[in-house]
C-alpha cells in the first residue's frame, strides 16, 4: 500500500533521526545502501579484530603461566595486514566511486532551475519557463521570539517553495549574490555549495510526490539559521498546471505594476502595505521598532537618510549598499511592495515626514531619470 505524501515524510523523518534517511532518489537511495554496506564493514573488522584481540588476551594472560613469544618479525603477516586492507579498501571504492560519478552526471536534463542563494533567502529561477521568484522564511518572528508557540516546522517552512515535478530529471544551477551558501535537501542527497561568481551543479529526479525540507548547511551570517528550503514534487500534469498559473501571475503583475504607475496610492494603504513588507524582509536586521543594532545595522528611526534623503533612501533600497549587509530589494519587491516599505520608514516611530512614496517614483529612481 502507497503512503500518502505527508505520512511519508514523517516516515523519512523518523528514520532520519538515528540513520541516513533512504530519501525519495535513486541517488539518495544508493547513498544510504552505500553508508550501510560500508557501516557493515566497519562493524566486520571491529568485531574481527577486537574479538581476537580480547580472546587473545583472555587466553594468554599471564595467570595461565603462558609465556610471551619472542620474535621480531613475521612476513607473512606483514604482507597480510598489507593485502587484506587493500582489498577492502577496494571493495569500498567501487561502488562509492559508481555513486560519486552519478551524483555528478548532471547531462540531459528534463528542465533547469537556477538556484541563488543571498542573505537570507533563495531565489528560483526556472531556465525553461517564465517563472521566478524568491523564497524566504515563513516562520513567524512571534515563534522566534518564543512569544507564540513553535509549530511542527518551525525555522522550515517558507512562503513560496520550489515546486518541481516528479520522475524528471532536474538540473540545478547553484550560485550566490553576496557570500558562500549550501544549497542541501537530505531526501535528495543534495547538498551543493553556492559560491559567489561561480556556477556548481547538481541533480535530483523525485520518485515520491510529497513535501520535501532542507536548509542552509553554510555559516553565511547571523541569519544562517532562518533560511530553509521546502521543495513540493507534483505529479508532472499537477506540475505543468502550476507553472501555467504562476506564468499567468507574472503576467498580471506587470499589468499592476503598469497600472500602479499611472496612479496615486493614498498614504493609509502604503502604511499598511509598508508594515507588512518591513516586518518580512527589513524587521531582522532594523529591529521592529526601526532602532536597529548599534554598531552593527544602522537606526532608520530619526536616521537623515529616512528624515531628509528620500531619492538615496529609495536607492538605497532598491540596489542596497556595498561593503555592508544591506543587500539590494529592486528585485525582489515589486514597484507597489517598495513604494509602501519606503513610505512607511519614513513615516513609523516618530519620523512622521509626510512623504507619500509612488510606484512611479520608485520606478524613476530604478530608471536613473
Amino acid at each position: 500500500m502507497m503512503m500518502s505524501s505527508g505520512v511519508y515524510a514523517e516516515a523519512q523523518q523518523a528514520v532520519s533521526d538515528i540513520n541516513l534517511r533512504p530519501g525519495v532518489t535513486d541517488i539518495s537511495s544508493q547513498v544510504y545502501d552505500l553508508h550501510m554496506m560500508m557501516f557493515a564493514i566497519c562493524v566486520g573488522i571491529a568485531v574481527l579484530v577486537f574479538g581476537v584481540m580480547f580472546i587473545s588476551m583472555y587466553l594468554h594472560r599471564k595467570s595461565r603461566g603462558v609465556k610471551p613469544a619472542n620474535f621480531h618479525e613475521n612476513v607473512k603477516v606483514e604482507i597480510a595486514w598489507t593485502v587484506v586492507p587493500f582489498i577492502i579498501l577496494i571493495v569500498m571504492a567501487i561502488p562509492a566511486a559508481k555513486t560519486l560519478i552519478a551524483m555528478e552526471d548532471t547531462s540531459a536534463p528534463d528542465m533547469t532551475v537556477l538556484v541563488t542563494g543571498s542573505q537570507w533567502k533563495w531565489h528560483y529561477k526556472y531556465m525553461d519557463s517564465d517563472v521566478e521568484y524568491y523564497s524566504l522564511l515563513a516562520t513567524r518572528r512571534e515563534e522566534i521570539e518564543n512569544k507564540y508557540d513553535k509549530r511542527d516546522n518551525y525555522l522550515l517552512e517558507v512562503d513560496r517553495p520550489l515546486v518541481i515535478p516528479t520522475g524528471q530529471k532536474v538540473r540545478f544551477l547553484i550560485t550566490s549574490d553576496d557570500v558562500i551558501h549550501s544549497w542541501w535537501v537530505p531526501d535528495f542527497a543534495v547538498k551543493k555549495d553556492a559560491n559567489p561568481g561561480f556556477i556548481n551543479e547538481a541533480w535530483t529526479r523525485v520518485n515520491e510526490p510529497g513535501i520535501y525540507r532542507g536548509q542552509c548547511a553554510e555559516l553565511c551570517g547571523k541569519d544562517h539559521g532562518f533560511m530553509p528550503i521546502v521543495v513540493i514534487a507534483k505529479e508532472p500534469a499537477e506540475y505543468a498546471q502550476w507553472v501555467s498559473e504562476q506564468e499567468e501571475m507574472r503576467a498580471l503583475a506587470r499589468e499592476e505594476e503598469q497600472r500602479l504607475l499611472a496612479m496615486n496610492m493614498d498614504m493609509s494603504e502604503l502604511m499598511a502595505e509598508g508594515e507588512r513588507v518591513y516586518n518580512a524582509v527589513c524587521a531582522g536586521c532594523h529591529m521592529p521598532n526601526g532602532e536597529g543594532l548599534p554598531g552593527v545595522f544602522p537606526a532608520i528611526k530619526g536616521s537623515n537618510l529616512a528624515l531628509n534623503d528620500m531619492p538615496g533612501h529609495i536607492d538605497i533600497v532598491l540596489n542596497g549598499k556595498t561593503g555592508t549587509a544591506m543587500q539590494a530589494f529592486g528585485n525582489m519587491l515589486s514597484l507597489k511592495e517598495l513604494a509602501a516599505v519606503v513610505t512607511y520608514q519614513r513615516n513609523a516611530w516618530g519620523n512622521n515626514t509626510g512623504d507619500v512614496v509612488q510606484p512611479k517614483d520608485v520606478n524613476a529612481i530604478a530608471k536613473g531619470e
